[in-house]
C-alpha cells in the first residue's frame, strides 16, 4: 500500500508522514530529504543551481539511501555519509527548490522514489507524490496551512536545530521563494491531486492531524490500516 502526502513547505508533511508511518508500521520515505541531500552535495562541490548539466550528471552519480533507526528516526545517507542534520540548514533550504525543478534531476529521483515506495507498504511525502511519483497511490492527502503559520513552524524547527542568525523575516522570504518556485515550475509543480483529501492544519495539533489521517484511512480502506 502506498500513501501519498503532498503540500507546501512548512505544512507539517514530514512530521505527520513519519508519525503516520510509525502508527501503521509502514516505511516512511522523505522525498524532500532526498532533494535536500542532492542540494547539499551541489553546494559542497560549488555547483550553481543554474548549471543544470553538472547537476544532472551529479544526480546520476550519487548514492542516496534512507535508513530507519531503532528509535524510529530517519537517517539520510549521501554517498554513505549521514547528512541528516546538515540538509536542514538555511543554505540548503534556500537552493533546494531551484535544483528540484530541473526536469532530468527529477527523473533520476523519480526512479529511486518509486523503487523505494514499491519495496514495502510506504508513506511518502513531498510536492508531487500523488500527481507524479505515485498517481495511483492507494490514498492521497494534501496538507496545507496559512502562510504565517508555516513560517512560524519552520522558524521554530530551525531554532530547535540550533541554526544561527535565524529571523522570522528571513524564514518568510525563503518560504515565499520556495512557494513560488514549487508552484510555477514546468516540471511536476506543486498542486493538489484531484482525488487527494485536503486538510488545513493551521489550527490543528500534530496528534490531531495524525488521528484525522488514520481515521480517513480506516474509513476508506478498512480496519487493517486504521
Amino acid at each position: 500500500m502506498v500513501i501519498a502526502i503532498d503540500g507546501p513547505a512548512g505544512a507539517g508533511k514530514s512530521t505527520i508522514a513519519k508519525l503516520l508511518a510509525k502508527k501503521l508500521r509502514f516505511t516512511y520515505i522523505d522525498t524532500g530529504a532526498m532533494y535536500r541531500a542532492l542540494t547539499l552535495k551541489a553546494i559542497e562541490r560549488g555547483i550553481k543551481p543554474r548549471n543544470a548539466k553538472a547537476l544532472i550528471a551529479m544526480a546520476r552519480n550519487t548514492a542516496l539511501d534512507l535508513a530507519h533507526t531503532k528509535d524510529g528516526s530517519l537517517r539520510v545517507l549521501l554517498d554513505g555519509r549521514d547528512v541528516s542534520a546538515d540538509i536542514r540548514s538555511p543554505c540548503v533550504s534556500r537552493f533546494v527548490s531551484d535544483i528540484a525543478k530541473i526536469k532530468n534531476v527529477r527523473k533520476v529521483m523519480l526512479s529511486l522514489q518509486r523503487r523505494l515506495g514499491r519495496e514495502k507498504d510506504s508513506v511518502l511525502d513531498g510536492r508531487d507524490i500523488g500527481t507524479v511519483v505515485f498517481p495511483d497511490a492507494d490514498k492521497k492527502f494534501f496538507l496545507d496551512a496559512l502562510f504565517t503559520e508555516r513560517v512560524r513552524r519552520r522558524y521554530k524547527e530551525l531554532k530547535a536545530l540550533g541554526m544561527p542568525g535565524i529571523t522570522l523575516k528571513n524564514v518568510a522570504v525563503d518560504l515565499r521563494n520556495r512557494d513560488t518556485i514549487d508552484s510555477t515550475r514546468k516540471c511536476a509543480p506543486l498542486r493538489r491531486a484531484a482525488d487527494a483529501v485536503y486538510i488545513d492544519t493551521t489550527k490543528m495539533t500534530i496528534p490531531d492531524v495524525v488521528h484525522t489521517l488514520a481515521h480517513v484511512l480506516h474509513r476508506d480502506t478498512g480496519s487493517r490500516h486504521g
